[in-house]
């Protein structure tokens, strides 16, 4: 025990990760030992690849490069990888895992890092994926990240930047649009309606407490019937931009039905540029199936916070210039060659291989220089990794 205090939040502080004390414990008493036996200085090279993705997805998008360069900055290392937003598989045409990244530098100073590294990448890469895959889903129209409230609120910045790389428009938090460049966008909880006493009592104190930059979006679901709510929030609010439906699970009934009632009600009194948001346990089928109504946009929770984390693991694979492996993985410095055309990837353990793709096309090699001897090569801002994953939705047919 270092003396933490048992009554302060439980989430561990930025000092507290950097200084090992959120590592698996082993990985300190390998320190330990090796610095005893003489092995301090031993040079390894460590590959983070996956053996499988979950929910039989066919790609993902690797999130979280940029923490953990944050992380490893100062340390003597060098690390490679394949740039943070890039679309890619699990393993190569051939079964070979495909390394997303590689370190190389003293295992005793680096080691300990290990479990902070991983989960830097494993969750928010499989955040990024389900909010490219509704990204996907809703093809054009809007979609906010509203899923913080589903997971610990010591992750909140990290789960909204993951849900704008892998697609999402805007974020509900201050601290994730702080983080991406963006203003934090949200409409109005029920909790509002139930403490003013009334719908258009909650419409018209939003209108006259909330500044006027915040697009007026009002929730018509908390007492009424969605088709009255919505003209009587257009009545009470003049420059109304929308309404949202979170309609309950017990009260639904046909969702999309309830969603075409309320677009024929606004349109039939006038209110047509009055857009349709929708909430509510929403993912990507679900989603899919609202894509016949006139909806403009989503917020979208739970499936994407909620993500299944990929599986990244970390192996040695060179000591000393020699390969290495334990038993089921492939020991060697290897190198990730990626298809522009069709983006399939395949596996070299030369940095100048003449691979070709199944597509006819070559590969090139696409790793690049993250970091040396502990300073980072490049940096790029969340819009710019978002912008490059979604050109590579497009390439591959999704969007």
């Amino acid at each position: 025990m270092k003396g933490v205090d048992l009554e302060r939040l439980f989430a561990a502080d930025e000092k507290e990760i950097r200084d090992a004390y959120t590592t698996d414990v082993y990985f300190e008493r390998t320190n330990k030992i090796l610095n005893s036996k003489g092995l301090e200085s031993t040079d390894v090279w460590a590959e983070f690849t996956l053996g499988s993705l979950p929910n039989k997805w066919p790609w993902a998008v690797l999130c979280g490069t940029e923490e953990v360069l944050r992380l490893m900055e100062g340390i003597n290392v060098d690390i490679f990888g394949v740039p943070e937003g890039t679309i890619f598989r699990s393993r190569s045409p051939k079964g070979i895992r495909v390394p997303l990244m590689n370190v190389r530098g003293r295992y005793t100073e680096f080691g300990e890092m290990e479990t902070a590294m991983l989960g830097m990448l494993c969750h928010p890469s499989g955040v990024a994926t389900a909010a490219a895959r509704v990204r996907c889903a809703a093809k054009d129209r809007t979609v906010m990240a509203f899923g913080n409230r589903r997971m610990h609120p010591a992750i909140s910045g990290v789960l909204d930047r993951s849900a704008y790389i892998g697609g999402c428009d805007d974020v509900a938090s201050k601290i994730g649009a702080d983080i991406i460049g963006k203003e934090a966008v949200g409409t109005v909880p029920h909790s509002l309606m139930l403490m003013m006493g009334s719908d258009e009592a909650a419409f018209r104190a939003f209108d006259e407490i909330i500044e006027k930059s915040v697009p007026r979006i009002m929730l018509i679901d908390t007492f009424s019937d969605e088709r009255e709510a919505s003209i009587k929030a257009c009545e009470t609010i003049k420059d109304l931009k929308g309404v949202r439906l979170d309609t309950p699970s017990s009260r639904r009934g046909s969702f999309k039905e309830i969603i075409q009632e309320v677009r024929w009600e606004l349109d039939s009194k006038g209110y047509r540029d009055v857009r349709i948001i929708a909430s509510g346990g929403l993912d990507e089928n679900s989603i899919k199936d609202l894509m016949v109504t006139a909806v403009s946009g989503f917020g979208v929770g739970t499936s994407i916070s909620n993500a299944p984390t990929l599986d990244i693991s970390m192996d040695l694979v060179c000591k000393n210039g020699s390969s290495i492996s334990k038993k089921g993985k492939f020991g060697g410095r290897k190198y990730t060659y990626r298809c522009e055309r069709c983006l399939s990837m395949d596996v070299s353990l030369s940095p100048d291989d003449d691979l070709k793709c199944a597509c006819g096309s070559r590969m090139t090699m696409c790793e690049v220089p993250l970091m040396r001897a502990g300073k980072r090569t490049a940096t790029k801002k969340p819009k710019e990794i978002r912008e490059y994953v979604i050109a590579q939705l497009k390439q591959l047919g999704e969007l």
